[in-house]
């Protein structure tokens, strides 16, 4: 397991993690929290119509879960809401269902692919695909007038990583 999960360019990724912070003035914040290992990843995200203008996190998760983060802060600005959720699936698919990993510019995620054998080390790999989806999710309920819309400055949803995808 240490060999293949714990490699050399994942443990890169968790020591190099960009966009750490939180930001100014988000138009969502997400957490995402492992039960089982008790990592937690929290999201700022801000959109430009259905594009990630912004994004920065709070990261408290094992490497598995710091190395998905590092990879997510790399490659969220730009991407559309759309892109964001396939990505999010594809995750799930590539762990639980063993699907093929992400393509395009999300190649690099990739690297996470070993953890698929490890059902317990997917959660942690998945919160920040879970907590940027749940930011998505309260923006566009925000910008519908929704009862989930929650206020810029209000707190962060408490979602458990893990779940199916939406």
């Amino acid at each position: 397991m240490i060999n293949d999960v714990y490699n050399a360019r994942i443990l890169a990724l968790a020591a190099e993690i960009p966009r750490l912070g939180r930001l100014e003035h988000p138009q969502a914040s997400a957490r995402a929290h492992s039960r089982l290992c008790g990592s937690t990843v929290t999201v700022d995200l801000a959109l430009d119509g259905d594009t990630v203008s912004d994004f920065a996190h709070e990261v408290r998760a094992c490497a598995l879960g710091q190395a998905s983060s590092s990879l997510m802060a790399r490659l969220v600005v730009g991407a559309s809401t759309a892109e964001l959720r396939a990505v999010r699936d594809a995750m799930w698919k590539m762990l639980r269902e063993n699907g093929p990993p992400p393509e395009g510019r999300w190649a690099d995620l990739k690297v996470l692919e070993p953890v698929r054998e490890y059902k317990a080390r997917h959660a942690s790999t998945m919160l920040t695909f879970d907590a940027v989806v749940d930011a998505i999710g309260q923006i566009e309920a925000a910008r519908a007038g929704g009862p989930e819309a929650a206020p810029a400055s209000g707190p962060e949803s408490g979602m458990v990583a893990g779940g199916a995808p939406v």
